[in-house]
């Protein structure tokens, strides 16, 4: 019987436990370089799966995570033993990247893509005053704030989850959009949007409230406006074991049950 995949690589985070890990896999399964593989095993935590996935975006190259870092919320259980059967019963996730568009203080354009959420963050002790807008109408005029994030289902049990945003269910076509530590309006407890808006948020007093703008890992300082939108042309895909799909995760967060493993 033909297999689903043919050619296995690992990859590892730069902890003692992961490098280890990764070892004593290689010298068990048969393996090639990750850039010729069909499928990705990624030993490490949440981190490294982001890594992972940002290192072949664009490829659709599947991504198998198994948890050699703290929380590792995106990955399977570690085990050595039937690994190349595991990879044959796993089921995919399939999500997409936000884009995001940065114009900074100078006027320069950056871009960069988020698959968890992409945040604005104020950069000294002065609170950010943001102004959104959804498909180009304001919406808020004025948010003074810590900052604000926008996130996708994937990533809203992460960031989003630790500043009282909402859990999102991994097919709901939906970005929760919640403000980080909002001081006016004081009741304002963020939004969910379509995942086809388009969301545009300008830093007012840009100079004298310095914002930085996180794709992930990927930030850039001191901008002026920030433009975010699904990112529909990328596919990530994911693989987990049968009854632990980042969908089942997801439902089981929102009733309090541990997801680690």
């Amino acid at each position: 019987m033909a297999r689903r995949f043919n050619t296995v690589a690992f990859v590892a985070s730069a902890t003692p436990e992961a490098q280890e890990a990764a070892a004593r896999l290689a010298a068990i399964y048969p393996h090639v370089d990750p850039d010729h593989a069909d499928v990705v095993v990624a030993l490490g935590g949440d981190g490294l799966m982001l890594q992972t996935l940002h290192r072949f975006m664009g490829t659709a190259k599947p991504i198998y995570g198994m948890n050699k870092g703290s929380v590792g919320f995106l990955m399977n259980e570690f085990r050595e033993d039937g690994l190349l059967e595991r990879l044959e019963a796993a089921h995919r996730s399939v999500v997409h990247p936000l884009l995001m568009v940065v114009r900074d203080v100078a006027g320069v354009t950056h871009t960069a893509r988020a698959i968890n959420e992409v945040s604005m963050l104020r950069q000294t002790y002065q609170a950010a005053k943001l102004r959104i807008a959804i498909d180009n109408k304001v919406r808020l005029d004025e948010l003074v704030a810590d900052g604000v994030l926008i996130a996708t289902p994937a990533g809203s049990t992460a960031y989003n989850l630790s500043v009282d945003g909402p859990i999102l269910p991994l097919d709901a076509p939906l970005l929760a959009l919640t403000p980080i530590s909002a001081f006016r309006p004081r009741r304002w407890r963020g939004a969910l949007l379509p995942d086809y808006a388009r969301i545009g948020i300008d830093v007012i007093e840009a100079e004298r409230r310095p914002v930085s703008a996180v794709a992930d890992h990927t930030e850039f300082r001191t901008v002026a406006r920030v433009d975010v939108s699904m990112d529909r042309s990328v596919d990530l895909v994911m693989l987990h074991d049968p009854g632990h799909s980042l969908d089942e995760r997801i439902l089981r967060e929102q009733f309090g049950y541990e997801t680690s493993a």
